[in-house]
């Protein structure tokens, strides 16, 4: 029966993905409004397929321009982010020439680092000002790695320099905020997850990624608690390196806080790709179930 899941949904997975691929490339060539959009429907799908339900705390940041700094556990992180709100992601350029997950990761415009050369950082943090300048949102995972899904690692603070780029000039000149993230890996058909299961989800290590995604698409559903904070910009932290520290603080503290099945003091369903714009207060929460 595990296999038949798995197998299944590994089907339904690939299907979804040579269906929408096309449309997405076509949208992208073209500029149509529609691709900005359609990643998010298809993240949902996706989630829907795997059995996962997200409940988000707090409002991805939408008044300006925006940097997400999320601890990172695993690819699933992908569709999980993915399927809250409109956004691009920032990862090593080693995922570029992946099969099939590559093309997907070139289809949502993610931007791709080589963190072996030094020599690239400028250009990559002005590539990643650009496209917060044009008005996109990135997630960039400061840790340089997956964990294991029960603790946030440190987060570097070599591209959080890019905050310190005000986008825009003279009296339009707006400072880039960057709002911390924690996703969380809560539950497993309903029941604490625990850490003898969390490995199941949160792919790090030397994992080798198909055996990985196999056992993760053989379990039964599970659920992850995305968790919006604060956002700050680099001025009021001081330098990168404060900013980086703020934003592992905020990270692990949402981590904590989903392990230990803190309550939400509101919960709303929505289905809404473009949540309501505020700050990152973690006092709502919205619980979405990915598949529609």
């Amino acid at each position: 029966m595990k296999n038949m899941r798995a197998g299944s949904k590994l089907f339904l997975f690939v299907m979804s993905a040579l269906v929408i691929t096309p449309v997405q490339w076509v949208g992208l060539k073209l500029g149509r409004p529609y691709a900005k959009r359609l990643p998010v429907r298809f993240h949902r799908i996706l989630c829907g397929i795997i059995g996962i339900s997200v409940t988000v705390r707090g409002t991805p940041f939408k008044d300006g321009p925006c940097l997400i700094a999320s601890n990172h556990n695993s690819y699933l992180d992908i569709p999980v982010l993915g399927s809250v709100t409109p956004l691009s992601f920032v990862a090593k350029k080693e995922v570029a020439a992946w099969p099939f997950f590559g093309t997907l990761a070139r289809l949502q415009e993610t931007v791709f680092v080589d963190r072996e050369r030094r020599t690239k950082a400028v250009h990559t943090a002005n590539e990643i000002h650009d496209r917060i300048a044009g008005g996109d949102t990135l997630v960039l995972f400061p840790e340089g790695t997956s964990s294991d899904g029960n603790r946030v690692l440190p987060f570097k603070s070599a591209l959080m320099g890019v905050a310190q780029l005000a986008v825009g000039s003279g009296e339009d000149a707006k400072p880039v905020n960057v709002q911390p993230v924690s996703i969380t890996y809560t539950k497993l058909c309903g029941m604490p997850m625990g850490r003898q299961f969390r490995p199941y989800f949160a792919w790090y290590g030397d994992m080798d990624l198909g055996p990985h995604l196999w056992e993760a698409f053989g379990l039964g559903p599970f659920e992850v608690v995305v968790e919006f904070h604060e956002p700050v910009t680099l001025d009021a932290q001081g330098n990168r390196k404060k900013l980086a520290a703020y934003c592992e603080a905020q990270s692990s503290e949402g981590m904590k806080r989903a392990l230990s099945g803190y309550p939400p003091e509101q919960v709303v369903s929505s289905g809404d790709e473009n949540p309501p714009s505020s700050g990152g207060s973690a006092e709502k929460s919205r619980s979405t179930v990915a598949a529609e």
